[in-house]
């Protein structure tokens, strides 16, 4: 074989391979067959003259030419696909599909709706939606934006801070009724509390009164819950005390169905960040959607764009 040999579809299979650090996931994602996969690595393997993966029976890593080489092939696809959407927009609108992965509650009870919007405006745009509550590697699992909750480590991704996401302290009228409404901090160590399982802390509380003063309560009780919506149905269901993200009960706060508990004091705001694939910042359509949806999710009720003065 020859440099001739070295398409497009070669080079991109190579890079997910690397990334994802398996043949069989990627003849996956790819609905291909693993045979399939194998022959277009070792194709440009042989076109480029040196082994770019080096194989074991549990993982394939990239040897010190194929890191390299995936580097440079990254930037080579990269302006492939710039060149196309600049060449597309000279004719018609941005087309192609963009990845996003969120945080799963939020995910369905606003970005979904918000993709819905934005797939109106530009109906040549597919979404991949994944929702989930897990950190997922978006370079290894092929995903262009992400939406998260918290503090974030990885510094090798673009971010662009969407605000905070303020929280209540919230019940039911049911709930209230029957084991009586907390007045001050101390009381909520004699309540049912729902809590998260995947938040670090939960066991405990922390307020600041409307004076400034701190407060950190034990919060205990009998659920623990993984899932945002799972823990919206709980509250529903009379079970206990919870800190909710207002996104996350704003509309049965509005309909009665949820109260208000100890509103002088105030729980600590989340971060709500978007990470970027910094090689697919520069792509036109996911340009046009990392805008739509920072323009839209400030319109969400709860989401400040400064951490609040209390």
């Amino acid at each position: 074989m020859d440099k001739s040999d070295i398409t497009f579809e070669r080079m991109r299979t190579f890079i997910r391979v690397a990334e994802r650090g398996s043949l069989s996931a990627v003849a996956r994602e790819f609905g291909v067959g693993q045979s399939t996969i194998t022959r277009h690595v070792r194709e440009l393997e042989e076109a480029v003259g040196v082994p770019l993966l080096s194989r074991t029976t549990r993982r394939v890593t990239m040897t010190a030419e194929g890191s390299r080489y995936y580097a440079n092939s990254v930037q080579i696809l990269r302006l492939v696909e710039q060149a196309s959407d600049e060449a597309r927009g000279t004719r018609g609108a941005p087309a192609g599909t963009i990845r996003i992965s969120c945080t799963a509650a939020f995910g369905v009870l606003h970005v979904s709706r918000l993709i819905f919007a934005f797939q109106d405006r530009h109906p040549d745009i597919g979404v991949d939606l994944s929702l989930t509550d897990e950190r997922v590697d978006l370079v290894r699992e092929g995903v262009d934006i992400a939406l998260r909750l918290g503090p974030l480590t990885d510094s090798s991704l673009k971010l662009r801070a969407l605000g905070q996401s303020r929280r209540l302290l919230v019940a039911s009228p049911d709930y209230l009724a029957a084991r009586g409404r907390p007045v001050v901090p101390s009381d909520l160590s004699r309540h049912e509390g729902i809590r998260m399982s995947n938040v670090a802390g939960s066991e405990t509380l922390a307020l600041q009164g409307a004076g400034g003063e701190r407060h950190t309560v034990p919060f205990a009780g009998r659920l623990r819950i993984d899932h945002g919506l799972a823990a919206r149905q709980a509250m529903l269901a009379a079970r206990g005390i919870a800190p909710a993200h207002r996104w996350l009960v704003d509309d049965l706060l509005a309909a009665g169905l949820l109260e208000t508990i100890l509103a002088d004091y105030a729980l600590p705001s989340v971060p709500l960040n978007m990470l970027i694939v910094p090689e697919r910042a520069g792509v036109a359509r996911v340009r046009l959607l990392v805008e739509f949806l920072a323009e839209q999710i400030a319109a969400i009720p709860g989401i400040e764009k400064s951490i609040p003065e209390h």
